[in-house]
């Protein structure tokens, strides 16, 4: 590509910080931090870590929860034309270890709180050379070069020179780290501002209520590019209460997240407790909304809700369901029930069987995708960058179906559906039914070897009153002439609560091998 059409991403602090020097743009427990003073600590730890020896190409491993360290760490590495590779604070020792070994960290930027983590990375990773704590090496590198780094050299970067390892969940074996570039990303940050947050200003505020390792970082890249101050939680826990009421103290306009967290969000009382109306896009990703979920948090919170469809690898880029494609009434046209939306600005999806041939419209195969903010592979790992590329586009494991309009409907991963007497079984058709129980909070279903039927569904129920679940027969009989027989879980477990992974979503093969540990799963 033409050097002269990339730019390094990392000049969208810079240009908002000039615009808007005094304007707030980090706010965490009533402390606010402006443009200018970010910009200026940015470039100064971008000095710091110059004066260690560390270069354009190398990789940053950040293990920290959301605070200003966390924030200006990615632009430091944007800006020296490092590659940023944030973990997600849950995971274990052995986890970040892994993390730190394959991505070729060669610094560490790590909250004190996880000596456990920085001894197990220390150990695995041979490349590591450069720790620094969060409280106390990362203030320190700044003050001492903040005198002299009012101006710093930003990297020379081509479009496809990584910026940031993005890496996956791992639902199959370790994660892999997804290559983000800066051509990727330039066009990213446009779209979601098309697609997502369109009209967004200076005068707009955002918050984020997940880790920025992962989704809410992306988003974060939105605001800062607008000028729009982000808003952090206190801590980790996620309080309804404090949520709505900085909601209400900073007139949020903006958030991201996932199903699960909006369900949590709108369920709790305290959504009646505090005035939210100045919310313009309650955006959710990372899995379908069960459509009682939908209906609910519409009614709590009006026409704002963006769903968009998309996997670390396309950074959100598939599909969009913009807010007037959102309905709370069943019967009105525009509630699109079951849809993730039409294709993102600029992106093409398609429908293709098992040969990477397009299927008719209406017919269910796999979600793929191709488009300028598809990634550029997996970092050190051919034989799964080919597998996921092939054939010329982004292949998602998801299964789908595209109506007469364009619009996707996603039926499930393909890891999910099973065969149940020679027939497909897409768990998310029930879950769906099933969530229309009145009292059913929360279902997964996945399926199970089966003597008799070759695989079976095995449902996890979480209900509204965990002291008074509903019955295997009351939820049977709720299936009764709303779901083919065929499609029925076969066993059944009531869970007090359903277990998450770090970023909010239910995991299947978690849950599955808990049951199995548990000897719960004998062969049926």
């Amino acid at each position: 590509m033409n050097p002269a059409q990339v730019m390094n991403l990392g000049q969208l602090l810079a240009q908002t910080a000039l615009r808007h020097p005094h304007r707030p743009g980090l706010i965490q427990s009533n402390q606010s931090v402006s443009w200018q003073t970010l910009n200026q600590r940015v470039n100064a730890a971008v000095a710091g870590l110059r004066a260690l020896g560390l270069t354009k190409g190398d990789k940053l491993l950040v293990l920290s929860r959301n605070n200003q360290a966390l924030f200006e760490s990615a632009w430091v590495a944007f800006r020296m034309g490092m590659v940023w590779v944030p973990c997600n604070f849950r995971l274990t020792p052995p986890e970040v270890a892994y993390l730190a070994q394959s991505s070729h960290a060669k610094a560490l930027l790590i909250e004190q709180s996880f000596s456990d983590h920085q001894q197990a990375m220390r150990t695995a990773s041979p490349h590591l050379q450069h720790c620094l704590s969060v409280e106390q090496d990362w203030p320190a590198m700044i003050e001492r070069q903040l005198p002299t780094a009012h101006q710093v050299h930003v990297a020379e970067v081509g479009a496809d020179d990584p910026l940031w390892f993005f890496y996956t969940s791992g639902t199959t074996g370790h994660p892999k780290a997804g290559m983000l570039t800066h051509g990727q990303m330039a066009f990213v940050v446009t779209n979601h501002l098309a697609d997502l947050i369109p009209g967004t200003t200076e005068e707009d505020v955002s918050i984020a209520v997940a880790p920025l390792s992962h989704g809410a970082g992306i988003h974060m890249l939105l605001n800062v590019a607008r000028g729009a101050a982000t808003v952090l939680l206190p801590t980790e826990k996620l309080d309804p209460p404090t949520v709505w009421s900085l909601v209400e103290q900073y007139r949020v306009t903006n958030l991201f997240t996932v199903p699960t967290i909006v369900k949590r969000l709108v369920e709790d009382p305290s959504v009646d407790a505090f005035d939210h109306s100045s919310l313009r896009y309650v955006i959710y990703a990372g899995a379908p909304m069960y459509r009682a979920d939908q209906r609910r948090a519409l009614e709590k919170l009006g026409p704002v809700l963006v769903q968009y469809f998309g996997l670390g690898e396309v950074t959100g880029c598939i599909t969009v369901l913009p807010p007037h494609l959102h309905s709370a009434d069943d019967q009105d046209p525009r509630a699109n029930i079951g849809s993730c939306g039409v294709p993102r600005t600029g992106m093409e999806v398609a429908i293709l069987d098992s040969q990477g041939q397009p299927l008719p419209t209406g017919q269910v195969g796999e979600i793929c995708v191709r488009g300028p903010a598809v990634f550029n592979g997996y970092y050190n790992n051919p034989e799964a960058t080919e597998r996921a590329l092939r054939g010329g586009w982004f292949h998602t494991g998801d299964l789908g179906r595209l109506d007469e309009r364009g619009f996707l409907t996603i039926t499930g991963r393909e890891s999910d559906t099973y065969i149940s007497g020679g027939s497909n079984v897409y768990p998310k058709e029930a879950e769906e039914v099933l969530l229309q129980h009145p009292e059913v909070s929360e279902v997964a279903i996945f399926g199970v070897e089966d003597p008799d039927w070759g695989e079976s569904g095995v449902a996890i129920v979480v209900a509204k009153d965990p002291q008074q679940p509903p019955s295997q027969r009351d939820l049977e009989a709720f299936l009764e002439g709303r779901l083919a027989k065929y499609r029925w879980p076969r066993r059944w477990f009531f869970w007090p609560e359903m277990p998450k992974s770090g970023y909010g979503k239910i995991v299947k093969k978690d849950l599955k091998s808990l049951l199995q540990n548990q000897g719960l799963l004998p062969s049926l």
